[in-house]
């Protein structure tokens, strides 16, 4: 005789737990508590961990071989039903986790019964998530490197061109344009190596943690942990299953991504504006205005801003989850899901438009430098000029707060005064000062590790390409 359940038996106890209870659920509650239709997502993790249980439970004689068999060779069907879009999901299974045991059970009888020995749904899905979450980081990793090189480039093709850096919004100093992508370069950079260390703690495996306590079962999970090819396991069962802390600490290292990103994105929305002229966008990363047709906006350099606030609310949203929570698992802890499939998911969309828009963007080197011949951003060399003459800094600072004083009333730049003139405000001026007033002599004296030097900057986008690959 079979024992596989049929459609009817599955549909008469569809939860685990359903004859403790003497009425069913109803259907309002079932909506509210069911996840499967956004934790489906889960299910190739879900498989994966399963098939690894699997087989440790086999190594440890706790099922039989013709059952670890019998389970490999339904998750190979199941799996087949998944991709080509036949597998029927139930919301009255419930998650992801009921509506492959149960399929699996229809498939192969009693040893998909078997399957669930020895673990819980709690520590089941807390690996499945961790699973999942790793391989989201590490296409995370491979869009960052996408992005950096993307910037490398362009900071390569104008490590020359002047633009006017600025602080508080004001003209402070030329840099190099290339130098400042470069700095992008740096805090994506740092965006990667947080990941990678969140990834380090997202590896680890929760599976035989069960329900909160650990199992009697002869389990070895270590042998799981290794197969999955994780780097160890969860040492406390109530941990284990409870712990969210992997999920809130990629959120917040995305988080930080993103802020990134909206930075970058101002400058750009800024550069583009008419007021500044710096760059264009290409067009296919705008749009036009529906009343005003000589309107290019630049749309997604905004739209990124904005899920920004998003993706740190989703942080927020996490934190807050767990904040008031007793050990062990609560059921509050389905809802850490969608904020961090939803992270990974704008995270991953950003990268990507961002590394092709990059790419796009036209320099107009005349514009910048019109804009840093305007805000005297030439001042601190001709007070670091001073200060080579034997000038106290501050003394120095002074004078040429004078001199800036007199460009302003005259409207001229620095560069434009009259030896005379600037000799006025110190007698230790010479000829030799307009080498350094140059937008060009300023930014070519700055040569130190880090600095905008063209020269330097080149010798960065050397290091950044070695580091890259």
């Amino acid at each position: 005789m079979s024992t596989k359940p049929s459609d009817n038996q599955l549909d008469n106890k569809s939860q685990a737990w359903s004859a403790l209870f003497s009425e069913p659920m109803s259907d309002l509650v079932k909506r509210y508590t069911s996840s499967v239709f956004f934790d489906k997502r889960l299910w190739l993790a879900d498989i994966t961990g399963s098939l690894a249980h699997a087989e440790m439970l086999a190594a440890q004689g706790i099922i039989s071989g013709a059952d670890h068999a019998a389970i490999q060779s339904g998750m190979a069907t199941l799996r087949a039903e998944i991709e080509a879009g036949t597998f029927e999901w139930k919301l009255d299974l419930e998650d992801v986790h009921l509506n492959i045991e149960a399929r699996l059970t229809q498939l192969v009888g009693d040893p998909g019964k078997r399957l669930h020995t020895g673990r819980s749904r709690n520590d089941q899905v807390a690996t499945d998530v961790r699973l999942w979450l790793r391989g989201e980081i590490d296409v995370l990793g491979s869009l960052l490197t996408a992005l950096q090189k993307a910037l490398v480039t362009i900071a390569e093709k104008n490590a020359d061109v002047i633009l006017p850096g600025f602080t508080h919004l004001q003209v402070a100093q030329p840099v190099s344009f290339g130098h400042h992508m470069l700095a992008y370069v740096e805090m994506f950079s740092r965006d990667a190596e947080r990941l990678q260390d969140v990834r380090r703690r997202v590896n680890r495996l929760p599976l035989g943690a069960a329900a909160l306590a650990g199992t009697s079962y002869p389990l070895d999970r270590e042998r799981v942990a290794a197969t999955l090819g994780m780097e160890g396991v969860c040492q406390n069962s109530l941990d284990a299953v409870s712990d969210r802390d992997f999920a809130i600490e990629f959120s917040a290292a995305a988080a930080l991504v993103m802020v990134h990103i909206s930075r970058l994105s101002e400058e750009l929305i800024l550069w583009m504006s008419q007021s500044f002229g710096f760059i264009d966008i290409a067009d296919r990363f705008c749009t036009g205005s529906s009343i005003m047709p000589q309107k290019k906006n630049p749309d997604v350099p905004e739209l990124a801003r904005g899920k920004t606030g998003r993706v740190v609310g989703h942080l927020m949203g996490l934190l807050t989850l767990m904040k008031g929570q007793p050990l062990a698992y609560n059921k509050d802890n389905q809802e850490d899901k969608e904020p961090l499939f939803d992270t990974v998911d704008t995270v991953q969309e950003t990268l990507r438009i961002f590394a092709e828009l990059v790419g796009g963007i036209t320099v107009k080197p005349e514009a910048m430098e019109r804009a840093a011949l305007r805000g005297y951003a030439t001042a601190t060399d001709l007070a670091d000029y001073l200060v080579r003459k034997g000038v106290p800094f501050r003394d120095a600072h002074e004078v040429v707060a004078h001199a800036v004083k007199v460009g302003i009333e005259s409207g001229k730049d620095l560069s434009e005064l009259p030896l005379d003139v600037l000799q006025g405000f110190h007698a230790g001026i010479a000829e030799d000062v307009y080498d350094v007033l140059t937008l060009q002599g300023s930014l070519n004296s700055r040569q130190v590790i880090g600095g905008t030097a063209p020269v330097e900057a080149t010798r960065q986008i050397a290091r950044h390409r070695a580091r890259l690959g």
